[in-house]
């Protein structure tokens, strides 16, 4: 039965996080999964499953998010967007669809994904906590050095135990993860990004990378926290996590198709 693969994208600021949440007894929560699935039972006439790369967390936005489904539908691959964009609401949309292939797993399949944090800091007088951006910049009064937080972020780079950059109660059996790419950004005065790519991250994982970065760019602590905090795995000597409305998924890559790798 034919694959379909969907980027889309999100402002999170209304969902309870991706993945769909039906406590006994109550009323479903609105998650995008949820809404996403709606969406696409209504346009393709049977309710399917719909899985996504990333389970985000309430809040958390998207422009990259990649999520699949199995269906024998009859829409026509080049307007299966369009017909599923009809029935979503103004906070989600998606952005392509394309048929995949047979057993295509947005998780498993993944080798590398992104995240975007983006904050404003320092005093911006009259433009205090960015009126109209609140939903997807977080704001610090204290101002930040960019160069210090690159220092920093350098040390993130490779294969580590980032014990000290998840919460708690992570729920996974292993911490180790490859980050590909940790930049820092400047794009204007007063503005900061910080830019997260790996393999996969744990629960808070790119947020409390991100707080970190932070007290770091304000000089309480400095790019040795980090080493330290990467040896050690003590969660105490790394940053605040920092609130979800910064950040989002950018972008989630795969391999070729099992076809084009030679597979049978």
């Amino acid at each position: 039965m034919p694959r379909f693969r969907l980027v889309v994208a999100y402002d999170g600021t209304d969902f309870h996080g991706w993945q769909r949440q039906e406590p006994p007894g109550l009323p479903a929560l609105r998650t995008v999964q949820g809404v996403l699935e709606q969406a696409v039972a209504v346009a393709i006439g049977t309710r399917v499953p719909v899985m996504g790369a990333s389970r985000t967390d309430a809040g958390v936005h998207a422009i990259g998010q990649v999520a699949a489904f199995t269906s024998d539908m009859r829409i026509p691959i080049d307007r299966l967007a369009m017909a599923i964009n009809s029935r979503l609401p103004d906070d989600v949309r998606v952005r392509s669809a394309e048929l995949s292939y047979p057993g295509f797993d947005p998780i498993s399949d993944c080798v590398s994904k992104c995240y975007r944090y983006s904050m404003s800091h320092g005093d911006h007088g009259t433009d205090g906590p960015l009126l109209f951006e609140r939903r997807h910049v977080w704001t610090t009064w204290y101002d930040l050095d960019p160069q210090r937080m690159r220092d920093a972020a350098a040390a993130l780079v490779g294969t580590h135990d980032f014990a000290a950059f998840a919460q708690v109660n992570h729920g996974r059996e292993s911490t180790v993860r490859t980050i590909h790419g940790c930049t820092v950004l400047a794009p204007a005065p007063g503005r900061a990004i910080v830019e997260v790519a790996g393999n996969g991250f744990l629960y808070n994982m790119v947020r409390i990378i991100a707080g970190t970065l932070v007290e770091v760019g304000r000089g309480r602590i400095d790019a040795s926290h980090v080493r330290h905090a990467l040896q050690t795995g003590d969660r105490t000597v790394t940053g605040p996590t920092l609130p979800p409305n910064g950040l989002r998924l950018e972008w989630v890559r795969y391999g070729p198709a099992p076809t084009e790798a030679g597979a049978e």
